[in-house]
């Protein structure tokens, strides 16, 4: 007797899967190509070399790169303390770091500004001693942060709460100081959950836009960001500069996360534990 499928044939939910993927993602992607492709090879490097565009490539992808590493540590630290601790108002922490998910992220952007300006509850603390975070690389990067943090916590969280506590407790009993089992023992099982945490986190930081415009300040050269740079180019009927840009970052981002997808392949495969995807 042959096993009951659940999907009603390789073929058909083949079929289906390809179709929808082509509307949502393939075509509107192709599209930019297509666009940016008609544009001279002279004109692509003239926009390449412009140092407007070259410092906003500069600032989105280096406040992204840092901001993902941030919070790589202290989403590590949130799951950690969410799956092993019980404290007042555990839930309310738990429900509070899906909050930039259902946050817009312009309010996200505005409630940022409003803390860190000159006139802001933090701000005009701590701009006299020296520290300026609004309008500058430091409040796009804090953004960024904020926006990013639930990937690591959520992509970690369910794969901690899988570790078996026997694992530690066995390591400890055969010598093992605190350092050497989480060295040893915990960090190879988080690793691969740690990378794609920090690919989601790296992918959705170089495409935000409504978080970074209002704490930016959005100086030419200082704290443009390439999202913004894009819109710039629409407004001034740029389409094929716009398409030009985009599809760079779109190059890019796809050559960092492909890197990143076979670095977490390979931690995978020596722990022995399958990729969280």
């Amino acid at each position: 007797m042959s096993a009951t499928r659940v999907l009603p044939g390789f073929n058909l939910s083949l079929g289906f899967t390809l179709i929808y993927l082509s509307l949502v993602v393939l075509i509107p992607l192709s599209a930019v190509f297509i666009k940016a492709s008609g544009i001279s090879g002279e004109d692509l490097l003239g926009i390449l070399q412009s140092s407007r565009v070259q410092a906003s490539f500069y600032l989105t992808f280096g406040s992204s790169l840092i901001a993902a590493l941030i919070n790589v540590f202290f989403g590590l630290l949130l799951a950690w303390s969410l799956v092993r601790y019980s404290f007042p108002g555990k839930r309310w922490v738990d429900a509070l770091i899906d909050l930039p998910f259902a946050l817009p992220t312009a309010v996200a952007g505005i409630a940022l500004t409003t803390l860190y300006a000159s006139n802001g509850w933090i701000g005009h603390i701590i701009e006299p001693l020296g520290f300026k975070v609004a309008y500058t690389r430091v409040g796009v990067t804090l953004a960024l942060i904020f926006i990013g943090l639930p990937f690591v916590v959520r992509t970690v969280q369910p794969v901690l709460a899988d570790l078996e506590v026997e694992l530690e407790e066995a390591a400890t009993a055969l010598g093992a100081r605190r350092w050497q089992t989480i060295w040893y023992v915990i960090l190879p099982v988080l690793f691969p959950a740690l990378l794609t945490g920090f690919a989601l986190a790296f992918a959705r930081a170089i495409g935000e836009y409504g978080s970074v415009i209002f704490i930016a300040g959005n100086i030419p050269y200082k704290t443009e960001i390439a999202p913004l740079l894009i819109v710039s180019h629409l407004e001034e009927y740029d389409y094929v500069g716009a398409t030009v840009i985009a599809a760079i970052m779109m190059i890019i981002s796809f050559f960092l996360l492909f890197l990143i997808n076979i670095l977490q392949n390979w931690a995978s495969r020596k722990t022995g534990r399958t990729a969280v995807s």
